[in-house]
């Protein structure tokens, strides 16, 4: 499909796990990825999860190909320095296969916190990273991180150049970050239209920062439940979506969602009450929010995105009935079909 490397490449397809397993479960499922096939294993850092650090040095002992990282971190909740320690040490224990991605997140509110700066913030927390893992002893003035400097870190770290990922659907934010990443992430999105409506202004922010147009990369993530059972595939999705939609539906401008069906969504999801929140959801709605269906409609939604300008496809949690059952579907039977569509 494609050659393996630190950064993002063309027609590159990961899975991603969410943080809910024993510990003991990453290595065995991250191992079973690699052995399908797939290009990247990425983990989330959702709030009211487990963090994902120890889970990727779990991941990245039990596999030895694919790229590897947080999608993503937050720099409110977790300063600069302790990311730049965690990364550094995932990207020694996986021998270079670490990306660090860093997103503004969600559900902040939950403890208490309403970022004044959130543009500013990411920017400075991928710059501030840099800045230590260069082990640079110079100062660092930002507005929101600061370093007095004197001092760096006090190990020897393999790699200060780790490949940079952005969690964003604003433009500011790409904008303000378009210098340093590598490859911006849309997630909770499976809508061809939203790719087509991003990727002119990615290019611009590259230009704007005097790289090549070219030089980010798009990767779409969302939502993957797939069976033979099409239909218990997508009532399983609507389950899952139904969480994520009042967050992530208004952020797409390629969707006129009614106010009134998001505040359904959003005040049955408040309730933990997702049975009602998915009687809201149609098929339609579902197509853009989620891969969900039989292994031959979730290939065909995955290379919709590839033929959009995606250069990587990342298939989320919960996969599918079973995690199991979910994650060799999709090794055994979406990454081959997407693998003789793409010609790779």
């Amino acid at each position: 499909m494609c050659s393996e490397s630190a950064n993002a490449v063309p027609h590159s397809v990961s899975v991603a796990f969410q943080t809910n397993h024993p510990i003991g479960a990453y290595g065995p499922m991250a191992a079973a990825a690699e052995r399908y096939g797939f290009d990247g294993v990425s983990v989330y850092n959702d709030m009211l999860y487990q963090p994902a650090w120890l889970p990727l040095l779990e991941i990245a002992r039990a596999t030895r190909r694919v790229r590897l990282g947080p999608a993503a971190v937050n720099p409110f909740t977790c300063h600069p320095i302790n990311i730049a320690g965690n990364i550094a040490l995932l990207d020694e224990a996986s021998a270079g296969r670490a990306y660090l991605g860093l997103a503004r997140g969600a559900w902040l509110g939950f403890v208490g916190l309403a970022p004044e700066r959130p543009v500013a913030a990411l920017r400075e927390a991928f710059a501030c990273v840099r800045h230590l893992l260069a082990r640079s002893k110079e100062p660092f003035h930002g507005e929101v991180f600061q370093l007095a400097g004197g001092d760096a870190l006090r190990w020897d770290v393999p790699r200060a150049d780790i490949p940079l990922l952005l969690g964003s659907w604003g433009g500011a934010a790409i904008r303000a970050c378009a210098g340093m990443v590598s490859e911006v992430k849309i997630g909770g999105t499976a809508n061809p239209a939203l790719i087509a409506h991003m990727l002119p202004a990615i290019a611009d922010a590259a230009l704007a920062a005097g790289r090549p147009a070219h030089a980010i990369s798009l990767c779409a993530g969302a939502v993957t439940v797939v069976d033979r059972d099409g239909a218990a595939a997508r009532a399983q999705a609507r389950r899952e979506v139904a969480l994520y939609l009042p967050v992530v539906a208004p952020l797409d401008p390629t969707l006129a969602l009614d106010p009134e069906l998001l505040a359904r969504v959003a005040h049955a999801a408040a309730e933990y009450d997702f049975e009602r929140a998915a009687r809201d959801i149609s098929d339609a709605l579902l197509a853009r929010m989620a891969f969900a269906g039989t292994p031959a409609q979730v290939a065909e939604q995955a290379l919709a995105l590839f033929q959009a300008g995606c250069g990587r496809v990342e298939f989320g949690t919960p996969h599918g009935l079973s995690a199991e059952a979910g994650l060799r579907l999709l090794g055994e039977e979406v990454l081959p079909m997407l693998r003789a569509a793409l010609g790779g």
